[in-house]
């Protein structure tokens, strides 16, 4: 009667993990919506193939600076737009493992493109941080959870262009928030 009883768990189990396989979805969201809680601001990704976005990026950074010579601080604040057309590749392989696809909750490569703005300063003896622009390949992921709780990282390296010179720069970003809409 146990082996019956074990074998009618196991049987269950194993068909619920071939169910949540068959259910995950294996291409981008047509339109998605989030908010960035790290850097606020909203993100619209718009998907344009099975495997194609445009993900849309506006938010409010900030920084902290300090002169150890004045021995004073300020805090700096500047708006950006980052633009990004992406190309997800593992959605199958995830999906095959049983793992969270929903909401383009998978690995993707990019090429981005970067605009800070003129940043405002709360102390202006600093100079303030001038506009740039800054372009790179990109490679990430991006996970949304119960809930709908988004994580995303994306690394590359690029050229960042501003008043003063061209040059090189590498790109990090870690962002957390939440899908908003269906």
């Amino acid at each position: 009667m146990r082996k019956n009883y074990l074998f009618l768990f196991l049987s269950l189990l194993s068909m619920n993990h071939l169910l949540a396989q068959e259910d995950a979805p294996t291409t981008v969201v047509k339109n998605q919506f989030k908010i960035n809680m790290l850097y606020p601001g909203f993100v619209y990704e718009h998907g344009f193939s099975d495997k194609n976005t445009l993900y849309s990026e506006v938010n409010f950074g900030f920084g902290y600076r300090h002169n150890s010579f004045y021995d004073e601080s300020t805090v700096y604040f500047f708006p950006s737009v980052n633009e990004q057309f992406r190309h997800y590749y593992n959605f199958e392989k995830r999906a095959a493992k049983g793992k969270r696809t929903a909401y383009n909750s998978a690995n993707f490569v990019a090429l981005g493109a970067y605009y800070n703005f003129k940043s405002i300063a709360t102390n202006k003896k600093y100079g303030e941080y001038s506009p740039s622009f800054t372009i790179a390949p990109l490679w990430g992921f991006q996970r949304t959870y119960k809930r709908k709780f988004n994580l995303e990282v994306h690394l590359g390296a690029g050229i960042n262009v501003d008043k003063f010179d061209t040059e090189f720069t590498v790109i990090g970003n870690l962002t957390l928030g939440w899908v908003i809409g269906k």
